[in-house]
């Protein structure tokens, strides 16, 4: 699978996103996690820098404050995880596939300069390698990637 050493995440991430700013009280965060039927979504600042993500299972303490406090937790930021691993997007899929094999991560925001410009999957990395096994990469045939490159 050496193909996959020339594919970026860039080719793979998913840049329509759904974030939410710190303030924002949590269990309207859950509602848009249930209607978009994602685990996870980034936490932006004031400037659209990443300060951290919410995930199901940051939620799933909400259920014992909701249960007692009129489904009033708290703001995002009492329950997102603020130790955030990033990927960029020049990251090689395979270095990104060796990063899901270490960590517990279902996906990892891109950050570029500091800025957040999109996310990648598990099921994006699977993408990649069964588009790289298939022969094509994004549409372009390796074939022809392998015979226009051994040219140069």
């Amino acid at each position: 699978m050496s193909t996959l050493d020339s594919v970026q995440v860039k080719h793979y991430m998913t840049t329509t996103l759904v974030s939410f700013g710190p303030d924002l009280e949590v269990m309207s965060a859950v509602h848009e996690l249930v209607k978009h039927r994602i685990a996870s979504a980034p936490v932006l600042d004031a400037d659209g820098k990443l300060i951290g993500m919410l995930s199901e299972r940051d939620c799933l303490s909400i259920a014992f404050i909701a249960s007692t406090d009129a489904c009033v937790a708290g703001p995002v930021s009492q329950f997102m995880s603020t130790k955030v691993s990033s990927v960029t997007p020049d990251t090689s899929i395979t270095h990104l596939c060796q990063m899901f094999t270490t960590a517990s991560h279902r996906r990892y925001p891109v950050v570029d300069n500091g800025r957040l410009i999109g996310i990648i999957s598990r099921r994006d990395a699977l993408r990649a390698i069964s588009d790289a096994c298939s022969g094509t990469i994004q549409g372009l045939d390796l074939a022809e990637k392998f015979f226009s490159s051994s040219r140069s």
